[in-house]
């Protein structure tokens, strides 16, 4: 699992410590509410995904809609999948990929080829087509995919913003430690312990990709005003502290774990890894509440059931883009 690494995490910026069971205030431990599996399916024209928020309530979730894990898949010569062009209204897209190659391109001009540990986000607001396919050279080789795709929505009042892309190169990401070294942290957006991420977002959110060494406990100070939530990539360990309401709970890949209201959150990677992982990979994230009806039909996030027949409409018409007659990726 390539992202982006250094060998010595210790020559990184690190977080402050937060030691188990000291007084005063910053220091309660959020309880782990719930873990959820995440059923596995296929998307686009078939590579397969892991749905990590299906069944999960959305009062959890918010301002979080929708998460898929892409993989990980070693695809033979001719099996890399994509999807074809299709519209978005309404939230924004996030795609990390952790290893292989994908493209994008949309009908506001942005687009480009990202890789280990690059980030492509996009603001579909008012209206957007896009499309999201392996590179023609991956697709005759084949190649190990892997990445994650995550809906952030919109606020009611940011829902006709105007489309925009951010291409956040994995070299831009803000990487930090634990006190003693035990955990990478990779920022992609938002704030961690004053450390902020370059990606740039409507709705006030914070997203990591966390690499835990085996037997290494990783607690992470986290903005009060945010719901937490931790997926697991690959690896098993623990959610949770023995101080928190329900304790800690074993979690592995392809599992979300759901985080109560508090200051800091508690992850622990499990002293041996199955011979596939060196460590506990986990995407860490969450947000401010947007606390907005929704309504959500395929690819329009909106507040109505109006708005949601109102972008079809449009999409029908073709007031969300067009297609570009060529373009040629950035």
């Amino acid at each position: 699992m390539p992202a982006i690494t250094v060998d010595d995490p210790l020559t990184l910026p690190r977080i402050r410590e937060i030691l188990d069971g000291a007084p005063g205030p910053g220091n309660t431990p959020r309880p782990v509410l719930g873990v959820a599996t995440a059923p596995q399916g296929h998307e686009g024209e078939g590579f397969p995904v892991r749905r990590a928020f299906a069944g999960v309530d959305q009062r959890f979730l918010d301002p979080f809609i929708h998460m898929d894990q892409m993989g990980e898949v070693n695809y033979a010569p001719g099996e890399p999948k994509g999807t074809d062009w299709h519209p978005h209204r309404g939230f924004e897209t996030v795609t990390y990929m952790i290893d292989g190659v994908f493209e994008h391109q949309d009908s506001n001009g942005g687009g480009g080829t990202i890789t280990n540990g690059d980030t492509q986000w996009m603001t579909a607001g008012g209206g957007i087509l896009h499309i999201e396919r392996p590179p023609e050279h991956l697709v005759l080789s084949g190649g190990l995919f892997h990445g994650v795709q995550l809906w952030v929505n919109l606020p009611r009042d940011n829902k006709r913003a105007h489309p925009r892309y951010q291409d956040i190169g994995s070299k831009h990401v803000t990487l930090l430690s634990t006190p003693d070294g035990g955990a990478l942290l990779r920022v992609i957006a938002g704030d961690l312990d004053g450390h902020a991420g370059p990606g740039s977002t409507y709705t006030p959110i914070t997203l990591i990709h966390a690499t835990v060494a085996p037997g290494a406990e990783v607690r992470l100070p986290w903005d009060k005003r945010f719901n937490a939530l931790a997926y697991v990539l690959a690896g098993d360990g623990s959610a949770g502290s023995d101080r928190a309401g329900g304790g800690s709970h074993p979690v592995t890949t392809g599992q979300l774990a759901m985080f109560g209201e508090g200051d800091h959150l508690t992850l622990r990677a499990d002293d041996t890894q199955d011979s596939r992982t060196e460590a506990l990979e986990v995407f860490i994230l969450g947000g401010a509440p947007i606390r907005e009806p929704i309504a959500m039909y395929g690819p329009f996030v909106m507040n109505t059931k109006a708005e949601v027949l109102e972008a079809f409409e449009d999409f029908q018409a073709g007031r969300l883009g067009s297609i570009p007659a060529s373009y040629e990726l950035r």
